[in-house]
């Protein structure tokens, strides 16, 4: 064995593939139990080896665990194998035997190969107790058959690919909740291909911002928010439409967000239309929704071109719950609120002019004010004028997307 080229090996899958060395030395050492099992080895036998990188060298040993009568079935009287058919023979008469003892359990045959009695055990380690694994050496081979090498070869190849499925399901679930950038792969049936670079992730049509188009090979930001092990593989849920994704790309641009500073207390967003944001600050003497605005508006301005040009209101977050339904349906101004409690509704009155600014382009900013402070909203003007009291009930969006700002809704920067 050519130990130089096989360290060499070694180095370049743990940097390319980031599988650890150990990891991959335990792979070796599973591809030579099974080559040995399968020429050498018994029936019933557990082999393990312990391969040294610096000597090339590889140790077999034989495990064999301690039992009893109360641990296992004593071994078959004619000395005959247990097959599976006197196996289920066994298991209806135990069944019969123990009809009345629910969960009774079918003990294991003993297999001298596998098992070892206590008395024996205690012959070769006095304290051997019930379950321990005792060690036996077992005589060193290096001459394979070919069928043996194909298995070996077989066995690193899985546990190569099992390790650095684990490592990688890891990494990525350590950047759940994170912004990642990729370059589209492929678009199909409306689902668009993400290539990170170790593995594909995926932005399904509904985590898509409406009206944006994906060519093969530009490069692309979204929000990581599932991370699955499923059995063809790992499934990584790309998002351009979730509410966080605006959080995220504003504490990339707003360092006293980052910071903790200033924090984002909820988001109500119509996805490639309009978001509403409300911020709150932990230091009075820093305005939240300057921090945000940035000076001449660089910072949602960089925000909204990332998200293809969707407004962003962004309002100041209030404990107290007229002034922030008030600030929610900025750019209007609001003359008077009255809120029922009892059925969390908010009766608002605007003047005549202010109406439609209140409600919004199809009842879009009376929507969004309502998912952002978690009030529905009743929007009418004082009596006597015009246009007449027209009722906007937008109820709270029920999605997973919005459950995680349940206390409000989604803020504006104040631009228009």
């Amino acid at each position: 064995m050519d130990l130089k080229a096989l360290k060499v090996g070694l180095d370049q899958l743990e940097e390319e593939k980031r599988v650890p060395r150990e990891k991959i030395l335990s792979a070796i050492e599973d591809a030579l139990v099974a080559a040995y099992k399968k020429d050498y080895g018994k029936k019933g036998q557990i082999i393990r080896a312990k391969f040294d990188l610096d000597s090339g060298a590889t140790d077999f040993s034989q495990i064999k665990i301690v039992v009893d009568e109360t641990s296992v079935r004593p071994p078959e009287e004619d000395g005959g194998e247990e097959t599976a058919e006197t196996l289920i023979i066994e298991k209806k008469e135990a069944t019969k035997e123990d009809a009345g003892d629910e969960g009774a359990e079918i003990l294991p045959r003993f297999n001298e190969e596998h098992h070892i009695w206590l008395e024996d055990a205690r012959k070769i380690k006095k304290d051997a107790n019930i379950g321990e694994e005792l060690i036996f050496p077992l005589e060193t081979k290096d001459d394979y058959g070919r069928i043996a090498a194909q298995t070996a070869k077989q066995v690193i190849i899985q546990r190569i690919r099992e390790a650095e499925k684990e490592t990688t399901l890891d990494e990525y679930r350590e950047k759940e909740g994170e912004i990642l950038s990729g370059i589209v792969q492929k678009v199909d049936r409306g689902n668009v291909f993400v290539d990170l670079g170790r593995t594909v992730a995926i932005i399904m049509r509904e985590d898509q911002i409406a009206g944006e188009f994906y060519r093969p090979g530009e490069r692309i930001r979204a929000y990581l928010y599932q991370v699955e092990e499923t059995p063809r593989g790992i499934n990584l849920r790309l998002s351009r439409s979730h509410p966080q994704f605006i959080a995220r790309l504003f504490e990339t641009e707003a360092p006293e967000i980052s910071s903790g500073v200033v924090e984002i207390k909820a988001i109500a967003r119509e996805a490639g239309a309009r978001s509403k944001v409300a911020v709150m600050s932990h230091n009075a003497s820093i305005d939240p929704v300057g921090s945000c605005v940035g000076q001449k508006g660089s910072r949602v301005s960089t925000v909204i071109n990332e998200l293809g040009g969707e407004k962003i209101d962004i309002i100041e977050w209030s404990e107290d719950e007229e002034l922030f339904i008030s600030n929610a349906l900025s750019p209007a101004k609001v003359l008077k609120i009255e809120l029922d409690e009892e059925n969390h509704e908010a009766q608002i009155e605007v003047a005549p002019d202010q109406f439609s600014l209140a409600v919004g382009k199809g009842g879009q900013n009376a929507r969004l004010a309502a998912k952002l402070t978690g009030w529905k909203i009743d929007i009418s003007t004082p009596e006597g004028t015009e246009p007449e009291g027209l009722k906007i009930q937008s109820e709270i969006a029920n999605s997973p997307e919005d459950e995680e700002f349940a206390d409000g809704g989604n803020v504006d920067d104040g631009s228009e």
